[in-house]
C-alpha cells in the first residue's frame, strides 16, 4: 500500500512529510489562462517537484456546479467537445511530462437519456483511453456518488461497463470508497460487495468519509477525514490492491487522520 493525498490538502513540504505519493488536481494548478495550457508553469511545477521525494498522479478537470471551480474547465466526459477533449488530453500530456503513471477521470452526466449518455461517454473514453496509451499513461475511471441522480457509473457494474466496452488495457478503475459509501446508503455490507465486484479492475483509490446520506451540501459528499464518518474501512482489503490510496480531503491533519487508519490497516 502506498499511502498518498490531495494537493488541495496542504503544501508540498507539509505532504511530503506524511505521504509518499500526491495527486496534483489540475483545475487547482493554475496552469490555465482560461482554456490556454501555460506550458511553462507545468515546467516550473516539473522543477519543484524534483526535490521532492513524491511520486504523483493528475486528476484531471472535471464536471463541478461550485462557485469556486474554474467554470472554463468544467468537462462531462459523455459531451466532450473539441474544447474539453483538449483539455483532457492536455492532463494525459501533462501526467507524461511529470512521470505520472494514473489521471484520474470523472464519468459522464447523464443529461436526458441515460442509455445515450453512457454511449457518448464510452465513444469519448475510447479516444481518450487511445490518446494515453501512445503516452504510456493509465486513466482511472471513478465511480460517482449516488446521491446525484445524473451521475453515470455509480455502481460497480456500471463502472466495469465501461471499462469493459471501451475495450483498452489504459483504462481501469479509480475506486472511491466515499462515493461508493453513498451509492450504498453507508450499509457497510453493501460497500463491501462493491469493493469486491471491482477489484479486478482498480488502479487507483480515493479515500475519505461520510455519513452515507445525501445532504444539500455536495449530495452528501464530505470528503471528510477517515472515522469523521460511517465508513468500514477494513472493506479496502477487498481490494487486494497495492497501490496508491489518496487521501481525498482538505488538510493536513486529515491526511494525518486518514494515514493512522490505512497503516493500521495495512500492518493488520
Amino acid at each position: 500500500m502506498i499511502i498518498g493525498a490531495s494537493s488541495f490538502a496542504g503544501t508540498l513540504p507539509e505532504l511530503e512529510r506524511e505521504v509518499e505519493s500526491i495527486e496534483l488536481y489540475i483545475p487547482k494548478l493554475e496552469v490555465y489562462e482560461g482554456t490556454k495550457l501555460i506550458k511553462s508553469r507545468v515546467s516550473k511545477i516539473k522543477d519543484t517537484l524534483s526535490s521532492y521525494d513524491l511520486s504523483t498522479s493528475i486528476h484531471a478537470p472535471y464536471f463541478s456546479d461550485v462557485p469556486n471551480y474554474p467554470h472554463e474547465l468544467i468537462v462531462d466526459t459523455a459531451r466532450l467537445n473539441d474544447t474539453t477533449e483538449k483539455l483532457m488530453k492536455e492532463s494525459i500530456t501533462i501526467a507524461e511530462a511529470l512521470g505520472s503513471g494514473v489521471v484520474v477521470i470523472h464519468p459522464g452526466r447523464i443529461n436526458g437519456d441515460k442509455d445515450r449518455a453512457f454511449e457518448n461517454m464510452v465513444s469519448g473514453l475510447s479516444c481518450l483511453s487511445k490518446f494515453a496509451e501512445d503516452a504510456n499513461v493509465i486513466l482511472g475511471l471513478e465511480n460517482k456518488e449516488g446521491t446525484d441522480p445524473d451521475n453515470l457509473c455509480i455502481s460497480a457494474a456500471d463502472l466495469i461497463k465501461a471499462i469493459e466496452k471501451t475495450g483498452s488495457p489504459n483504462l481501469r478503475a479509480t475506486f472511491d470508497i466515499g462515493h461508493a459509501n453513498l451509492t450504498c446508503e453507508g450499509n457497510q455490507g453493501k460497500l463491501r460487495e462493491f469493493a469486491k465486484e471491482l477489484k479486478n479492475h482498480v488502479v487507483h483509490a480515493h479515500i475519505h468519509d461520510n455519513k452515507g446520506l445525501w445532504t444539500e451540501k455536495f449530495w452528501g459528499d464530505l470528503h471528510g477525514a477517515p472515522g469523521t464518518g460511517v465508513i468500514d474501512f477494513s472493506i479496502l482489503k477487498e481490494l487486494r490492491f497495492n497501490g496508491v490510496y489518496n487521501l481525498e480531503v482538505f488538510s493536513v491533519d486529515d491526511v494525518r487522520a486518514g494515514k493512522k487508519i490505512l497503516s493500521g490497516l495495512n500492518n493488520g
